[in-house]
């Protein structure tokens, strides 16, 4: 199993530093980010946590459902990034 996390159903106020908080009540997190729009630098309700280790991304698997900041999490393991080829030809 992977350390990332995906993290849905934000609230698009939430910040980084809050995610960060939240998930390390589970265990130590290596970082955090929100995704957001490039033009408008808005949230986009999501994000990812990397907890430091394979146990605490298990248990931050645990908190799929629970209330943060008013909303209903949904916390799943991130899939790796899709990746674009072009074909020259």
């Amino acid at each position: 199993m992977s350390n990332k996390l995906y993290v849905g159903n934000l609230l698009y106020e939430v910040t980084e530093d809050q995610l960060r908080t939240y998930f390390e009540k589970v265990g130590p997190v290596v970082s955090t980010s929100i995704i957001r729009f490039k033009d408008s630098g808005r949230s986009k309700g999501f994000g990812f946590v990397e907890m430091e280790t394979e146990e605490g991304a298990q248990q931050g698997l645990e908190l799929n459902g629970q209330d943060f900041e008013g909303r209903s999490l949904i916390v799943s393991e991130a899939r790796p990034p899709k990746v674009n080829t072009f074909d020259d030809n």
